[in-house]
């Protein structure tokens, strides 16, 4: 069920399109009202964000609304549902900026017609340009790297896999733990591969994936789970899951380690970009130019992610983790490659 709150004006109320499949919440306590596009009570006009990257941004956007002064309301969902929603509400759309956890689907938004381009020389400095879209559509704000991890318990440091084609090794057939063919994830992945080694090149890699007999589970917290409950040793996972499970539990027998075999770590971003029909288009602009900027390091921080903004530095517990080469792809090639990735899973029999 997607959410809707309001930051900065005292209460919050939740929405989402009964095409989707959910219900509508309302609960009132003062502000204007975000379905009607009115604004709050001190006449400043809300920003709207349909959110898919959704950890810990309640006091980011209350941040951003004491330093402006500029309201925030947000509706939390899944990435393409809330792409979908978009689409579906036209050029009636309650969102001025759509912000999602999956490179994929900013620039399927984008080549749909549903984001408008930025010209912000603010965002042109502080986003480089490989996780950004070309035209200025979209904006990575913060990095994730979708990596490997490995039990402590089970797998030797001289065994650890170090690329996402040594999963293949027949030695982790039963032993190893993947995201389904429907998780943007994996679809990113598989189309980062396309991009980097061809369509051939990514079946091969594919389908030795496939050989290893993986069990499919659709959580990454739930893998973690796995690997340190001895369900499988080795798992493809987002980083920041290690250090915040860690930070939630303490420590645990799972080793987090960067593919180090070229062409180096596939990255992902949290990004976002402005509807191309929003109502609030110059709140939505100032919104991304203070998150890629003066809100960054709280954006990227509180989910334990790698700012976008090459300028700001990581937390101490990403750093711990060392160095890192990335695939040099440019994210918004994530996109275009989907329906061809989706195509190659299917035919290669991953599940």
């Amino acid at each position: 069920m997607g959410e809707d709150r309001r930051i900065g004006t005292g209460w919050w109320r939740g929405a989402v399109l009964v095409a989707l499949a959910t219900a509508t919440l309302a609960t009132a306590c003062g502000g204007g009202d975000p379905e009607s596009g009115t604004a709050a009570e001190d006449g400043v006009q809300p920003v709207s964000v349909y959110i898919g990257r959704h950890y810990g941004i309640e006091p980011v956007f209350e941040e951003f609304t004491a330093a402006t002064g500029i309201p925030v309301v947000f509706t939390t969902g899944k990435d393409a549902e809330l792409r979908e929603r978009i689409e579906v509400e036209g050029a009636n759309t309650q969102a001025d900026v759509y912000l999602a956890a999956d490179a994929g689907n900013l620039q399927l938004a984008a080549d749909e017609g549903l984001l408008a381009p930025v010209d912000s020389p603010v965002l042109a400095e502080a986003v480089p340009e490989r996780v950004r879209a070309a035209d200025g559509s979209w904006y990575a704000l913060s990095l994730r790297n979708r990596t490997i991890i490995t039990s402590t318990d089970r797998v030797p440091e001289a065994d650890v896999p170090t690329s996402y084609e040594a999963l293949g090794d027949p030695r982790w057939k039963g032993r190893l733990c993947l995201r389904p063919s429907t998780s943007a994830y994996t679809q990113s992945l598989v189309s980062s591969l396309i991009a980097s080694r061809g369509e051939d090149g990514a079946r091969e890699v594919v389908d030795s994936w496939v050989a290893n007999e993986p069990t499919y589970i659709d959580s990454d917290e739930d893998m973690i789970e796995a690997v340190s409950a001895g369900q499988c040793d080795v798992a493809v996972i987002n980083h920041y899951y290690v250090p915040r499970t860690v930070a939630e539990d303490g420590p645990i027998p799972v080793r987090l380690t960067w593919p180090t075999e070229p062409p180096g770590v596939h990255q992902n971003v949290s990004g976002a970009g402005v509807t191309a029909n929003a109502a609030n288009p110059e709140g939505a602009r100032k919104l991304l130019e203070w998150l890629a900027t003066d809100g960054q390091r709280s954006f990227a921080d509180v989910n334990y992610e790698f700012p976008a903004n090459p300028t700001v530095q990581p937390r101490e517990e990403l750093l711990a983790f060392g160095p890192y080469t990335v695939d040099p792809v440019a994210v918004r090639e994530f996109g275009p490659l989907q329906a061809q990735a989706v195509r190659l899973l299917d035919a290669a029999g991953y599940q």
